[in-house]
């Protein structure tokens, strides 16, 4: 009963999605505020509704109820509790339904949080929202629907796909859905901004921090499925240019470059045109990689390869959402004002290097990504576009942006002046260098070109430090002022220093983990020993052991350094029963920044088995860089200016009769 109870509800919730797609509309053409405010209220009905509907089909995943269809698929009795909550959103439909819930999710907090919008601009802003959420309740009910019935009920499920097992994997796909959709609220924005015809630094004010949240989630979620990617498949590698991995990289290039040029527009009424474009190519990109993993398309261990009738359902939506968006633009953007008119040399100019290199390197990757599929359809012939042409012009294109990253906050709005801010940054960028230079001679040598890969992320970081040292004019007034002075600094100029710097610590360990890393494969037996990273792993066996729903065969090492023993690690392989698929559990170990990775392979017709050994230096700092930027993510957002955004016009006629002393920021 509680299961059709949810399926009925989200049928409530398309009927809901329909009234708040339209009839706000209405009422914004004949200024009727009783039909505009049915956006706020219907927006919060729809989220509660999908909500409702996502606790039904959780509901049936906790109490295993294998006569659901997407239960007996993706379940198993014995699969722990963690694994049954993770597992409604292991799979195509249930990941659907957790899409279209943060969907709502965001619509809602449009409606609660949005008290200082315009009437018309919010009416309008929640009915695009309700328009994607339509699209996505017809799909999911038509092609996706995680409430099908058997009858009879079989008596036990078929397992959640083993890899999926995984507590990253729990956390990952929420986390970069809150990225992915998030950006449709910016999509939205930009939408009722082309239809009313308006667009200036207010609306840059309420577009950004909706940016910064989406930004900051598909940052950590991206940096979660890296991580997954690394320890759990057992491969050794942390990126591998898969076209699914691109299908989330590209929304975060395209999000960042977003990010900056809502900055300049905010600041200086600047650059409308193409933030606008940006807004809609963001989310338009987040669409492309809805329909890379779910048509079926593509063959990854991030895909849900399934019927191909679905994936004509999203090309449809995309067909309409992305070519009516771009028709809307080439049909509006004439009419807009082009904004502030500033000189190349300045935070604006810098800003606008950004967004260039910004979105080249998206246009790269999507080629890269897209090219083998348009010419396997057109041809037939197929071709694999890999890691090595990603490398190399992926890498070539982001290193002026990383050289330029620091300069911008040293720049002028306006006109800036470029030799004063080498002059204020040329000992910061000696310093950077004789750090490349000592963390390539403590990795014991190395490629050279290393060096200047190790300084240009410890350029970023000093880059980073630099503009607080300056902001708080330290060396020029007593120390005491100065740290008063950053006590003082908004929260947003802090998180956009916090997340630079954590830009440069990303890069010091990928340069450090790609040019430094060792790996060694080699056939083991009881009590033989092999050589990694200056230390020695003696394998002393296996170990039987069974879980909840696998059996395992665990190998223990005994690692030592100088003949001393310094710790333990258990590399396993695993058979789950259900599904009879064996996965491969490596055992990480984790010395400062650097790690030692071990992962058993085939066993041999000796008794041996390949275990494979990497050694892995400053390899944390790749997720240490990630989780830093979230944090300046999270700390721009509580940035008080954000979070209030543009004041109502109400706000400023009461201040404009009255005012009232503020603390300075």
């Amino acid at each position: 009963m509680i299961v059709e109870f949810g399926h009925y509800a989200l049928v409530l919730a398309l009927a809901t999605a329909i009234i708040v797609s339209t009839l706000p509309l209405i009422g914004v053409r004949r200024r009727d505020g009783n039909m505009m405010a049915l956006a706020t209220t219907g927006s919060i009905v729809m989220f509660a509704l999908v909500l409702l509907s996502f606790m039904a089909l959780t509901w049936a995943y906790v109490v295993s109820d294998f006569s659901v269809k997407n239960v007996w698929e993706n379940s198993h009795s014995l699969m722990p509790l963690l694994y049954k909550y993770s597992g409604v959103w292991g799979n195509h439909e249930g990941s659907m339904l957790l899409w279209l819930l943060i969907l709502v999710l965001f619509s809602a907090l449009v409606a609660l949080f949005g008290r200082n919008l315009p009437d018309t601009l919010k009416a309008t802003v929640l009915a695009v929202q309700a328009w994607i959420s339509l699209a996505f309740m017809l799909f999911i009910l038509l092609t996706s629907n995680p409430f099908l019935r058997l009858s009879p009920a079989p008596a036990e499920g078929e397992d959640l796909n083993p890899v999926l097992q995984d507590f990253g994997l729990a956390l990952h796909p929420p986390l970069l859905y809150l990225g992915y959709v998030g950006f449709s609220v910016c999509f939205s924005f930009a939408v009722a901004a082309l239809i009313e015809g308006r667009i200036d630094a207010a609306w840059a004010r309420w577009v950004r921090p909706w940016t910064l949240a989406a930004w900051t989630f598909l940052t950590a979620g991206i940096a979660m499925g890296s991580y997954w990617a690394y320890y759990e498949l057992g491969w050794g590698g942390w990126w591998f240019w898969d076209p699914v991995e691109n299908a989330s990289f590209m929304p975060w290039l395209a999000g960042t470059a977003l990010l900056h040029s809502a900055l300049v527009m905010e600041k200086r009424e600047a650059l409308k045109i193409w933030t606008v474009l940006l807004a809609i190519m963001t989310f338009s990109l987040s669409l492309l990689g809805t329909f890379l993993v779910r048509s079926g398309v593509l063959t990854s261990v991030h895909a849900f390869a399934t019927d191909p009738s679905r994936g004509i359902f999203i090309l449809c939506i995309l067909a309409i959402f992305i070519g009516g968006a771009f028709t809307l633009f080439a049909w509006r953007a004439p009419t807009l004002k082009a904004g502030g008119i500033f000189a190349p040399i300045s935070r604006e100019g810098a800003l606008v290097l950004n967004n260039l290199i910004l979105t080249v390197c998206t246009a790269t990757v999507l080629t890269g990504t897209l090219y083998p599929l348009v010419l396997e359809t057109l041809t037939g012939e197929k071709i694999s576009v890999g890691a090595p042409f990603f490398n190399m012009t992926f890498g070539l294109l982001m290193l002026p942006l990383l050289i330029a990253v620091p300069l911008g906050p040293m720049l002028a709005w306006k006109r800036g002046d470029l030799y004063g801010a080498l002059q204020r940054l040329w000992a910061f960028a000696g310093l950077a260098l004789l750090a490349g230079l000592a963390l390539w001679y403590m990795r014991n040598g190395g490629p050279v070109m290393a060096v200047f890969g190790l300084a240009l992320g410890c350029w970023g970081m000093l880059g980073a430090v630099a503009d607080l040292w300056y902001r708080g004019n330290f060396g020029k007034v007593p120390v005491k002022t100065s740290i008063s002075r950053l006590k003082g600094l908004p929260r947003s100029a802090w998180g956009t220093a916090i997340a630079h710097f954590g830009l440069g610590v990303t890069v010091i360990g990928i340069v450090a983990a790609s040019a430094f890393s060792t790996e060694t494969v080699v056939e083991m037996k009881q009590g033989q020993t092999a050589e990694a990273g200056g230390y020695s792993l003696t394998f002393d066996g296996f170990r039987e052991a069974i879980g909840p729903n696998y059996t395992e065969d665990r190998g223990h090492f005994t690692v030592r350094r100088g003949g001393a023993t310094v710790d333990d690690v258990w590399s396993s392989k695993r058979l789950y029963t259900a599904r009879r698929m064996p996965t491969t559990e490596a055992g990480i170990l984790t010395f400062g920044l650097s790690q030692l990775y071990v992962s058993l392979g085939d066993p041999m017709d000796g008794g041996g088995i390949v275990v494979r050994i990497w050694w892995k230096p400053l390899i944390v700092c790749i997720w240490g860089g990630a989780l830093i930027m979230m944090i300046g993510g999270f700390v721009s957002l509580s940035d008080r200016r954000l979070r209030v955004g543009a004041p109502s016009r109400k706000a400023k006629l009461v201040k404009a009769s009255k005012p009232v002393m503020e603390p300075a920021e």
